[in-house]
């Protein structure tokens, strides 16, 4: 499982135009699920970004994570994460699961987040997105559970 995660002032995603989820202050994030994810990795990711300390305390310093700032997130399926472009100039994305096994990790993904007391806004797994947001900061992190 790969998280490209984007501290931000304000994000939204829209289909066809159709605003579906949005954000003030939070996290954006962008879930990459390769086919050999299960729960395990799932829960410890959920884990790993909720405790992420990367907003600022009273003294300027990147010491709370989101629950303590009453930020949310924006959670976008992302299989591209998963692209090899090591060879040709197309990238294989070999490593991304399939939907049937995708889909619902991704769910559970958000789910878990949830659990954790977080407002977890959406965009729709496999449609054509449009994804804005004001990144504060800038702060953007790669979290990867291939690296715990």
């Amino acid at each position: 499982m790969r998280v490209v995660v984007q501290r931000s002032k304000s994000a939204n995603v829209t289909i066809a135009g159709e605003q579906v989820g949005a954000i003030d202050k939070g996290l954006v994030l962008l879930v990459g699920i390769t086919h050999d994810d299960t729960e395990l990795e799932l829960k410890w990711m959920a884990d790993k970004l909720a405790g992420l300390r990367i907003f600022e305390d009273e003294s300027g310093k990147m010491n709370l994570d989101i629950a303590e700032t009453g930020g949310s997130i924006l959670s976008v399926s992302q299989f591209t994460l998963f692209g090899d472009c090591r060879k040709g100039r197309r990238p294989s994305f070999m490593k991304a699961a399939r939907p049937e096994h995708a889909e619902p990790m991704y769910h559970m993904f958000n789910d878990l987040l949830r659990a954790k007391g977080l407002r977890v806004e959406t965009g729709q797994f496999g449609a054509e997105m449009d994804v804005s947001l004001v990144n504060d900061g800038p702060i953007t992190i790669i979290v990867d559970t291939e690296e715990r």
